[in-house]
């Protein structure tokens, strides 16, 4: 199904409620040395990027933070955030409040001056930080706002104009009924209000196109396994 440009995977609609039920029930499981998803603590390490204590400047828990979503930050940028500019960050950080949600943003609000985009912007122009990492950076200190992206849900959602008006648009269209079952689905499960709408939507994308991936994989190898097109 593609909503305002961006392709929603069967799971994330009505009639794929089972595996996403699924996806996320695996997901937010709870962590061991040895099993589940360290991406689940991403949030909630340390009682969150965005609460008020540390909601406008990145800290060094928000760089170990990002390593549960399997990204790093090299030293010297480290450096960069922490030290060198720490200060404009801080300054970008208290232009963006905490308690929005990226479906109550007008799109015309989407523009390259955006505080957020502005943010983007200045990590983006830190050497050692992709596009990946600063995503999930930004994820962390404004989860209701800025979604996590990756190479796996780009694939998978395919947006038209760039992700988060693409994700807007999506959440906003047909009376908000994407948003709504994001929040269906996490109220069904009792994750907790500290998980965005955002957070479930790139979670069991990202289990779908990583299944979609295995299939794939197992296909090219055994054109007749389980899951092949046959």
């Amino acid at each position: 199904m593609t909503a305002a440009g961006l392709t929603i995977p069967a799971t994330l609609t009505r009639a794929g409620r089972a595996y996403a039920v699924s996806y996320l029930r695996s997901y937010f499981a709870p962590v061991t040395s040895a099993s589940g998803y360290t991406g689940s603590r991403f949030e909630r390490l340390g009682g969150g990027g965005d609460r008020p204590a540390v909601a406008h400047e990145f800290t060094p828990e928000d760089l170990v933070a990002v390593t549960l979503l399997s990204v790093e930050v090299p030293g010297r940028a480290a450096l960069e955030i922490l030290e060198r500019r720490r200060s404009r960050l801080l300054e970008l950080l208290r232009q963006i409040p905490t308690d929005l949600d990226l479906v109550d943003v007008e799109p015309d609000a989407l523009r390259p001056e955006w505080a957020p985009w502005r943010l983007e912007t200045e990590l983006r122009s830190i050497t050692g930080l992709g596009p990946t990492t600063v995503s999930k950076l930004l994820a962390r200190k404004r989860p209701r706002l800025i979604p996590v992206y990756d190479s796996v849900v780009q694939e998978l959602v395919k947006p038209v104009g760039g992700f988060w008006a693409s994700m807007n648009a999506a959440l906003r269209a047909d009376g908000c009924a994407l948003q709504k079952h994001l929040i269906d689905l996490r109220e069904e499960l009792g994750i907790g209000e500290d998980i965005s709408p955002l957070r479930i939507f790139d979670v069991v994308a990202w289990r779908t196109g990583k299944d979609a991936s295995a299939r794939r994989a197992a296909s090219a190898i055994n054109p007749l396994s389980p899951g092949a097109d046959n």
